[in-house]
């Protein structure tokens, strides 16, 4: 009924909704609930004074702002954020990955330069919002019993943004949008690409295909719309192309390719108390076993992990690559701060009800994605991915900016914890949803691939159902639909961070 995490933690997660007065066994003696603690909830397992340290996997997750007493909940009413002096640490808890002895293998795209894709794609980048409203007209044409002449491309998507132009280039976040967009054009689940502008934007068509180290065997055409004669004309025009591509696009197949070919991005979103339990733990494990592949598994949400990046420097392959995780913190802190903000504005009003106080505790629970394998690189925000093994990138918490940050930088898969409910997609990629509650898994059935909280229950365990999302992510990899691409989300959580004063 209720899970104590570690020994020497001050507080248990309830693992359904405990009534007040219910009687629980802990460590020898007897504890009886105050008042109702919701399900995912903390319960005191001690006396605690105001002003104390309080403990959830062994860490720090605050500080008791009033006098708590055992089997009290502990929750924003007596638990505020704690100002904790980490000692970072590099490369001591580095715990290597055996390789695997049996190599695992998928159904992909092997791409002109080596990448596996694991969809098949058009993709209509837009170079400025101006071209959004036609990229999603010509995107439209194609949607539908149309594409059923097309079995082997997955579709086609128009990624549009709300930028482009009142920028300058080669400012920070001009920097940040080239790099997105470039990095979509390139990716290897893109077969097909059509660069589009208006034509008068200051991040033009032209600027975004310079030197594009794109597969030789991405079909790429380019078109601005003054040019072409307005919007009808090149809707016209675009349709054209894209029919033009996917006849070249249905003749590829899906060959036998390695597993260490691929990418997962790591996410989550709507996190609850269960989310560092059940499948943010689950995922680590899948997430090690990939990596003992010889793939690539990348973390992100740099505040989301304030508060545990020194389990990360921890596993830091050298000095380096842990104080590049730590200059990334420290610009956050810059730039909330110049915001009006701090890095605990977070957890969301979702997370609280879900159980979750601080972003400490938050955080701690989130690190688990990414498993225990070394941390061998750290990427700037839509930077390519090139190093296989454990990395982690520099994003926003904000799902769907986040995950267009990973796959710009190459990730062919992504898996997504949830405990709230999530309706995530990420077109070119696959994004598999993993309920962290089998009651937030039965009530967005048709949303969820996965459900982790049988860990909980007993019914599982952590390393059975990372087992399971290792399974699911070499099928749907193959080509297995996931929930997402069965309601075909994912054209409109394209959303590249917008960073700088726009002019």
């Amino acid at each position: 009924m209720a899970l104590l995490l570690r020994d020497r933690d001050d507080v248990a997660v309830a693992t359904r909704k405990l009534a007040g007065g219910l009687t629980l066994r802990h460590a020898g003696g007897e504890l009886t609930v105050a008042a109702p603690v919701p399900s995912g909830h903390k319960i005191a397992v001690r006396d605690l004074p105001a002003g104390a340290q309080i403990h959830k996997y062994g860490q720090v997750i605050g500080r008791a702002t009033a006098p708590i007493r055992a089997g009290e909940h502990v929750h924003a009413h007596n638990l505020g954020m704690d100002a904790v002096e980490q000692d970072y640490e590099f490369g001591t808890g580095l715990v290597p990955i055996v390789p695997a002895t049996g190599l695992r293998t998928f159904q992909g795209f092997r791409r002109a330069n080596g990448t596996a894709g694991t969809r098949n794609y058009v993709g209509i980048v837009t170079s400025v919002n101006c071209s959004a409203s036609t990229a999603r007209m010509i995107a439209d044409q194609f949607r539908g019993p149309i594409m059923d002449a097309y079995p082997q491309v997955d579709g086609v998507v128009a990624l549009a943004h709300d930028s482009g132009c009142g920028m300058v280039p080669a400012s920070e976040g001009g920097r940040i949008l080239r790099r997105t967009l470039r990095g979509y054009a390139t990716h290897p689940n893109i077969g097909g690409l059509i660069v589009l502008g208006l034509g008068c934007e200051m991040l033009g068509v032209e600027t975004l295909l310079a030197d594009l180290d794109a597969p030789a065997d991405t079909l790429i055409e380019r078109m601005t719309i003054q040019e072409t004669g307005g919007i009808r004309a090149t809707v016209r025009a675009g349709s054209a192309v894209v029919r033009s591509m996917l006849e070249r696009l249905n003749e590829r197949r899906r060959t036998t390719l390695p597993a260490s070919a691929l990418v997962l991005g790591l996410n989550c979103g709507g996190s609850d108390g269960y989310s560092g339990i059940t499948a943010n733990p689950a995922l680590g494990h899948a997430s090690d076993l990939l990596v003992a592949q010889g793939a690539t598994s990348v973390l992100a949400e740099t505040p989301e992990v304030f508060g545990a990046e020194h389990l990360l420097t921890r596993r830091a392959v050298s000095r380096e690559v842990g104080q590049r995780l730590l200059d990334r913190i420290a610009w956050w802190h810059e730039y909330v701060e110049a915001g009006g903000g701090t890095l605990d504005n977070n957890p969301s009003p979702g997370n609280k009800a879900g159980g979750l106080t601080t972003i400490l505790e938050k955080s701690l629970g989130a690190v688990a994605k990414g498993g225990a394998a070394p941390l061998s690189a750290v990427y700037e925000y839509a930077e390519r991915i090139t190093e296989p093994g454990f990395a982690f990138m520099d994003t926003p918490g904000y799902d769907p900016v986040s995950v267009t940050g990973l796959v710009a930088g190459g990730a062919t898969v992504v898996c997504f914890t949830t405990g709230r409910g999530s309706v995530l997609g990420g077109k070119p990629t696959p994004v598999i949803k993993i309920a962290t509650n089998s009651e937030v898994f039965q009530r967005m059935r048709d949303d969820m691939d996965l459900d982790t909280g049988g860990i909980v229950t007993g019914a599982t365990t952590i390393e059975a159902a990372g087992n399971e999302i290792f399974e699911t992510i070499l099928a749907v990899a193959s080509g297995e639909l996931t929930a997402s691409e069965d309601l075909d989300l994912g054209r409109d959580e394209f959303v590249p961070w917008q960073l700088g004063a726009v002019t």
